[in-house]
């Protein structure tokens, strides 16, 4: 490899194990060290092991976070979105990853594994590494890995020898994808298949990738199956309403309406209880339980006007949101990846972007108009009026504040929006 090249994946796999990870070892030693090595680590490894140096994990040292008991790890299994789809992840991963000696392992959205099966004697050696039921393997507790790095990304990432961060993982190769909520875009955990380091193979990236869309595909139709069993049951109440009203799950995906357009999902309140109840996007309304979701009856008095604060939180690695205190109370809304980049750039920019601006902070093409057009519908559909358009903007009389994280290089690690890159990176 030439000097100050990159290291490639698919040159990797073609050498030889043992002359691999010697390779990998002294890119790893000359970073840490703060020197740059020959070969340049892979871009989504190099971020990895600059998040890993500013966090303050330990290369040289295993942390084991305690184990969950046998009953917290049943209750998170029980509590699972994953759980619906779990024989389409066995069928697909399980056998192939026996045969090549891997093992499968599932993780919920914080990077505790949860299931984890395949090859016996690879399951023993992942017990001495501490990859077992019940351990956090999220990326700030042992380093980059292939279940908590794709859970800081959002991306499919293959993680071989020393590119993992912690020197004792080294033995070890690991391919892992996120799965997403695909009505929503909210991670729900990460499919990874793991093994020895000599069992390393390009095209791992691409099966469990494919397996993990596999996955949303389920969770979609099982989605669709679920307002098709509440729209027939809340059909008689809504027939016999008068004014404007909407059948929803208990996630605020709607089912039904009558009286009203059509919305895709409203954003309930957290606390949800039969009787009065204030919906960002629709107002008071009053609220009667289905079986299988929520029967809410708008009322068409007016709202009360002005929001006191918005604040939008950017500052974990993982999870984003949206609080909004004012007259009609106080509520918040888990944000999507996109939607808290556009937020965030709104925020940054009060005087309002165009469609065009976006795209081209967004995804450096300032004619992809449409999408940011229709990403921005689907927010203003939780903010309501608090977010006005042409251009795209927070009201003015609305008290915009950011919190953002410690470190300016951890802001959205899952982005690769130039205008967030930028915001990485401040000039001096």
């Amino acid at each position: 490899m030439n000097t100050d090249s990159t290291i490639d994946l698919a040159r990797l796999s073609a050498m030889d194990a043992a002359l691999a990870s010697r390779l990998l070892r002294d890119v790893r030693e000359a970073t840490l060290a703060g020197q740059r090595p020959r070969v340049m680590p892979r871009p989504e490894i190099g971020e990895s092991w600059g998040r890993m140096l500013r966090g303050g994990v330990d290369p040289d040292h295993d942390f084991r976070s305690g184990l969950l008991g046998v009953d917290e790890v049943e209750e998170r299994r029980r509590s699972s979105p994953l759980l619906p789809v779990l024989p389409v992840l066995r069928e697909a991963l399980v056998s192939v990853a026996d045969a090549a000696q891997h093992i499968m392992v599932i993780s919920d959205a914080d990077g505790r594994i949860l299931w984890r099966e395949g090859h016996p004697g690879v399951l023993r050696k992942g017990d001495g590494l501490g990859f077992e039921v019940g351990a956090l393997w999220a990326e700030d507790v042992v380093g980059t890995n292939g279940v908590g790095t794709p859970l800081v990304t959002r991306r499919p990432v293959q993680v071989f020898s020393a590119e993992h961060f912690v020197r004792s993982h080294h033995t070890w190769t690991c391919t892992g994808a996120p799965v997403t909520d695909p009505r929503d875009g909210r991670l729900l955990g990460v499919v990874d298949v793991s093994g020895p380091l000599e069992s390393i193979h390009p095209a791992t990236l691409s099966w469990v990738r494919s397996v993990a869309q596999l996955a949303e595909a389920r969770l979609r139709e099982v989605h669709v199956g679920s307002l098709e069993r509440l729209r027939a049951v809340a059909a008689p109440a809504l027939a016999r309403i008068g004014g404007r009203a909407l059948a929803v799950d208990a996630n605020g995906w709607t089912a039904a309406v009558t009286g009203m357009p059509l919305l895709d999902r409203v954003a309930l309140p957290k606390s949800l209880a039969e009787g009065r109840c204030f919906v960002p996007s629709l107002g008071a309304c009053k609220a009667a339980p289905l079986p299988g979701g929520w029967l809410l009856v708008v009322d068409d008095a007016p709202e009360p006007l002005g929001a006191t604060r918005i604040l939008l939180d950017v500052s974990r690695p993982r999870r984003w949101s949206v609080e909004v205190s004012g007259p009609a109370g106080s509520w918040t809304h888990e944000l999507s990846p996109r939607h808290a980049e556009l937020l965030f750039l709104l925020a940054r920019h009060r005087g309002g972007r165009s469609a065009s601006d976006l795209a081209e902070e967004v995804f450096g093409d300032p004619a992809r108009t449409v999408t940011v057009r229709a990403e921005l519908s689907r927010v203003r559909r939780y903010l309501g009026g608090l977010l006005a358009h042409r251009p795209y903007r927070f009201l003015e009389d609305a008290d915009v504040q950011v919190l953002l994280p410690p470190d300016p290089l951890d802001l959205l690690p899952h982005s690769t929006a130039p205008a967030v890159r930028r915001a990485r990176t401040p000039a001096l």
